[in-house]
């Protein structure tokens, strides 16, 4: 995948009935597919049962089984409420009657409210003053280890640029915390929020895990720790606009029990808080 559309292409499903989808993968790396693919395909599914224009406000999933690249993915959307307000779906992933993945999603009618949020800190670096990973790639591919320049190589719809590039072979415990801006490659001007939400819920299970890495950096790293989306939740709060960059702002309170917790917030580039994310995952020392 190198832009939106090629995303899209994957994301949005193929109606088997009127509650009833099935989607294709596409591996942004790993062997397995992505938990951003399977968050947003379920999005996907569920969006299509929703007939009163409400939208998405929040989500909370849990990944059961690894899903296999090779096989379709099929969606199945339980219609649990309609209310004056709310709308509540549960959607369940299966691959050959395995169930992958479940989501429960709640859908809100537009309505006026009260309106504040937690103001992004000022950055001393912006998106142009940054490397992404793409540039990482072209100038330092002949030096990082070789599992990192393969995850790397793979084409992306997304261009990443983290404000700290870090040295993966210094082996130095770092700070749980973690900010990256991203935007989307290819023509945005089309997209509706629906379409964009399930974008960004994508985009969401991208970067979560590794500010849990951090703190033991020293002697933690991908290739002798086995790592594992558990669950995902995210929250919604205003529409927003794809054309330019966007900032997730991570942090990992803690970890414990081969388990870490991160969350983060997702802002537009004048400082609108869009979305915000929790995670819990699988960060077990392999011996």
């Amino acid at each position: 995948m190198k832009v939106v559309q090629d995303l899209l292409d994957v994301l949005v499903l193929d109606k088997v009935s009127d509650n009833e989808f099935k989607g294709i993968s596409k591996t942004v790396g790993s062997p397995i597919v992505f938990g951003g693919q399977v968050l947003a395909q379920a999005v996907n599914a569920a969006y299509r049962t929703i007939k009163n224009e409400r939208v998405l406000h929040s989500l909370h999933s849990y990944f059961l089984e690894a899903g296999r690249l090779d096989e379709l993915i099929a969606y199945k959307v339980e219609i649990i409420r309609d209310g004056g307000s709310f709308s509540t779906r549960r959607v369940t992933a299966s691959q050959n009657d395995k169930i992958i993945f479940i989501l429960a999603a709640s859908f809100h009618k537009h309505e006026k409210g009260y309106d504040h949020q937690i103001d992004l800190k000022p950055l001393a670096k912006q998106p142009e003053d940054l490397m992404s990973w793409d540039d990482m790639l072209l100038q330092f591919g002949d030096f990082i280890p070789k599992k990192t320049k393969a995850f790397l190589e793979i084409p992306r719809p997304i261009e990443f640029k983290p404000t700290q590039v870090l040295n993966p072979l210094e082996m130095k415990d770092l700070l749980p915390i973690s900010q990256v801006w991203f935007r989307l490659k290819g023509d945005t001007s089309q997209l509706d929020l629906q379409t964009k939400q399930q974008v960004l819920t994508y985009i969401s299970d991208y970067n979560l895990l590794s500010v849990a890495m951090n703190p033991h950096a020293s002697k933690a790293h991908w290739g002798n720790t086995q790592t594992a989306s558990l669950d995902h939740s995210m929250w919604f709060f205003r529409d927003f606009d794809f054309s330019d960059w966007m900032l997730f702002s991570l942090e990992s309170p803690s970890a414990s029990n081969a388990r870490g917790f991160c969350r983060g917030h997702i802002y537009s580039r004048s400082g609108a808080l869009i979305v915000s994310v929790a995670q819990e995952g699988l960060i077990r020392p392999l011996s």
